[in-house]
Parts: structure tokens; C-alpha cells; sequence
């Protein structure tokens, strides 16, 4: 079987999945809540020293607009890199398993309307076979044994 040869990554495309690996650990740490507290503490502390005014909001509304604004991309690029990993993890329980069957291998590249359609087959599978009640039979007493 032959296996795919890995695409040359460009430098900014290494320096970026680092940076971005690095920056989702970093933010997503309790010393990155303290720091945007501390962060906020202090904006609180300088409002009456500039009377508040819409500058010193100012400051605030658009630091934590930027901040979100790159944030936005590097989480997402973090969660296709995770999601792409655990999808190869579950396609490699898939294919050492024997008894299943490799059909929904490469299930992320379909559409959402095909993938609805086939939520509803598992769904329509996994649900129990109705048992038939037993009928009711009457029992003849005869009184022998």
C-alpha cells in the first residue's frame, strides 16, 4: 500500500501552527485568567484618573475587540487540528477492528443534509425491535397431574 507523501509546509505556515499550538495553551491557562483580570483591575483603577471619559473606554472596547478578533482564528485552527486528529484515531479503530465495517471511514466529508439522512438509519436501526405480546391461552384444570 502506498502512503501519501506529506506537502512542503511554507515557514509561515510551521511558525504559524507553533505559534498558534503555543498561544491556545497559553490562553486557555489559569494564569491567562488572572492576567486579563489584572488587566481589567487596572482599567477599572485608571477610569477616574482620565474622568472616565470615552477615551479610557475607548481603550478597553477596542484592545479586547482585537484581542477577540485574533482569537477567533487561532481557536478555530485548533479545533480543525483536533478535530482532524481525532478523527484519524477513530478511523484507526475502525480499520484494526474485524467486525466493523469501514463504510463511514471518511463520514466528516460528507454534507450536512447526508449526514442527517444517515443519523436517521442509526437511528431507525437502534431502535428496539417491538416484541410481539405473548397471546393469552387459557389453561384447562383438569385436576390430574
Amino acid at each position: 500500500m502506498k502512503t501519501a507523501e506529506p506537502k512542503k509546509r511554507s515557514r509561515f505556515v510551521i511558525w504559524f501552527e507553533k505559534t498558534s499550538t503555543r498561544i491556545t495553551k497559553a490562553t486557555g491557562s489559569p494564569y491567562a485568567v488572572v492576567i486579563a483580570c489584572l488587566i481589567i483591575f487596572v482599567w477599572l483603577i485608571t477610569g477616574s484618573l482620565f474622568h472616565y471619559s470615552d477615551t479610557w473606554q475607548l481603550v478597553i472596547n477596542t484592545g479586547t475587540t482585537i484581542v477577540t478578533f485574533v482569537m477567533v482564528f487561532i481557536i478555530q485552527h485548533s479545533q480543525n487540528k483536533d478535530t482532524t486528529a481525532i478523527q484519524l484515531k477513530l478511523n484507526e479503530l475502525i480499520a484494526t477492528n474485524s467486525r466493523s465495517s469501514n463504510r463511514l471511514v471518511n463520514i466528516e466529508d460528507l454534507s450536512e443534509n447526508e449526514l442527517e439522512t444517515l443519523k436517521g438509519f442509526y437511528i431507525t436501526l437502534s431502535n428496539p425491535i417491538p416484541l410481539m405480546k405473548p397471546k393469552k391461552t387459557t389453561v384447562l384444570n383438569t385436576g390430574k397431574y
